[in-house]
């Protein structure tokens, strides 16, 4: 299975919500700070087109920005 990747930053308080929320549903991930990762960061801008954080990836599926239900709806579609 393909790992759930968040990409966060410091000082972000929806990206500590969304690491307690992945938690709570005991759903696995990948953290990549992209204010101290610069691949990670190009990744997340030119790959997912993304420009807020949190961002998560699953199964090659981007949640940009805190969305709960959008998220929910995604990992529930791949049985998590």
């Amino acid at each position: 299975m393909k790992p759930i990747i968040l990409y966060t930053q410091p000082d972000c308080p929806p990206c500590q919500i969304i690491k307690l929320f992945l938690k709570d549903r005991g759903v696995g991930y990948e953290e990549k700070n992209i204010s101290e990762d610069h691949p990670a960061r190009q990744e997340w801008e030119i790959r997912w087109n993304a420009s807020s954080t949190p961002t998560v990836v699953v199964h090659d599926e981007a949640v940009t920005g805190f969305d709960l239900e959008k998220l929910t709806n995604l990992l529930e579609k791949h049985g998590m």
